[in-house]
């Protein structure tokens, strides 16, 4: 670490974004394996109840955002790469709430009721299973559900490289 005092994001940001950090990644994993565990759990109920919850939690996170700003990157970062974290950043925001948001409309299209983990019942939009907006909604889901794992694989590898290869402390702001 550098002479300078480690600059990290508040508490309140660093908890959110590894406990949607996480619900994502297990989101992602029964979206694309619900078929194949299917027989030992409720998965599409989990799912869509994880994806609710990512998607209170990125709306907080994102107001949170709002209201706290980000500690400084580092003056040696390149200008690229600073214009790359900070779209990247805002491009994670937007898939956390557009996500939940698009299986929330599909599943509302659906037959079987939402629930949040049994608790309560998530009120269904108005849109019905054959509708342009269901099905575009079902598409958008898919596409960017996938479009996911690029994004973090670049996530991850970019802390890597500031953290190991670097070693400009970029990636323990976060920890």
């Amino acid at each position: 670490m550098n002479a300078q005092a480690l600059v990290r994001y508040n508490g309140v940001a660093r908890t959110l974004h590894w406990v949607i950090a996480i619900g994502i990644i297990i989101d992602i994993t029964l979206g694309l394996g619900h078929d194949a565990m299917k027989d030992m759990f409720p998965v599409m109920p989990t799912h869509k109840a994880i994806g609710i919850t990512i998607l209170a939690l990125s709306l907080f996170r994102l107001l949170w955002r709002v209201i706290h700003s980000a500690p400084p990157l580092p003056a040696t970062m390149a200008g690229w790469q600073i214009g790359l974290a900070h779209g990247l950043h805002w491009l994670f925001y937007f898939m956390m709430i557009a996500v939940p948001m698009s299986g929330w409309i599909m599943s509302s299209a659906g037959q079987y009721p939402l629930e949040w983990f049994g608790l309560f019942d998530i009120p269904k939009w108005p849109v019905t299973k054959d509708s342009p907006l269901a099905e575009a909604a079902h598409e958008a889901h898919e596409l960017m559900g996938k479009l996911f794992i690029p994004l973090i694989i670049l996530h991850v590898g970019a802390a890597l490289y500031h953290h190991l290869l670097l070693k400009d402390d970029v990636a323990r702001r976060m920890l």
